[in-house]
């Protein structure tokens, strides 16, 4: 398994790469959604390895990646020549906005020294990609929003969201994976059409392993009035060409919620998924796999 420390904190990463003719071929990077990890990404990646490169990572505080940056012990001479403000930056705690997700992007790029890109990006992962593309536009090729749109402020909803969340976040012991098919009953809310057995169980696993802080805090910041507001100006001042995926029957993000957002600019281009919910990719990956290559001018299968 591969680490790098991206502002402070490990994260995972992975290459998911195919031999080619090609010298060199683009990269594309894969973003995943709440409370997952870059393991639903892998069949995806294997199947567009042939044109990309493509890089997976785990996001702050989810799947393998650490949730706070790890502080060292240094010595006591390197303390004393750090002035007051460069020690408080070291030990800074990173907030669970989705700006600061987008700029943790930003530097494990840096690191990796990749310069321009295309993203492929999903749920609450496609949130934070679209704040990137509009910070960092000159860095993506391309852009997919897979499950993603905008939505109105409810006090009354988001409270109850709040509070229902905080209350799964809570509860997540260990054993409840060993219980027979609770991944199942787990997954039933987010699907259309069934995934094969090993992707449910990952989530499961994904879900249970998910730091507290990280969980809860993106719940709060992902789902409020604040974004409510935000999310519309995002969208209308894309440059980044962009496909917006929906599928037919989601009920995390309505498919109408990514018509209304696409709706917005001309540089967004909609595609909905029928027959699917909210893992489109993986409940028809020949439709989804087509629409997403034909956008990016790879037609071939």
């Amino acid at each position: 398994m591969s680490y790098i420390n991206v502002r402070g904190v490990e994260h995972y990463y992975e290459w998911v790469k195919k031999p080619s003719s090609f010298l060199v071929k683009p990269v594309m990077v894969f973003i995943h959604g709440w409370a997952g990890s870059a393991r639903y990404w892998k069949s995806t990646a294997n199947a567009l390895s042939d044109q990309f490169d493509c890089l997976l990572y785990d996001l702050r505080g989810f799947g393998r990646s650490c949730g706070q940056p790890t502080i060292v012990q240094a010595s006591e001479s390197v303390v004393e020549s750090q002035s007051p403000q460069a020690e408080s930056e070291a030990i800074k705690e990173l907030t669970y906005e989705l700006e600061e997700y987008a700029e943790d992007l930003a530097a494990l790029l840096d690191k990796l020294q990749i310069q321009r890109f295309y993203i492929n990006a999903h749920s609450t992962g496609a949130s934070i990609a679209t704040l990137f593309f509009n910070r960092y536009p000159q860095r993506v090729e391309r852009g997919i929003l897979t499950c993603s749109g905008i939505f109105e402020y409810d006090e009354k909803a988001f409270a109850a969201f709040h509070k229902f969340g905080g209350y799964v976040v809570k509860f997540r012991p260990k054993w409840l994976g060993k219980i027979p098919f609770v991944d199942r009953m787990f997954m039933s809310r987010f699907l259309h059409k069934s995934i094969p057995n090993s992707e449910r169980q990952a989530f499961l696993q994904d879900f249970l392993e998910a730091d507290y802080d990280a969980a809860l805090g993106t719940i709060f910041t992902s789902v409020s009035k604040a974004q409510a507001e935000l999310m519309p100006q995002e969208f209308s001042k894309l440059t980044v060409p962009t496909l917006l995926v929906a599928g037919e029957y989601d009920k995390i993000i309505p498919a109408e919620m990514g018509r209304q957002a696409a709706a917005l600019n001309d540089k967004v281009e909609f595609a909905l998924i029928p027959g699917t919910a909210h893992f489109p990719m993986l409940e028809d990956p020949p439709t989804y796999l087509r629409r997403v290559k034909e956008f990016l001018q790879f037609t071939k299968l």
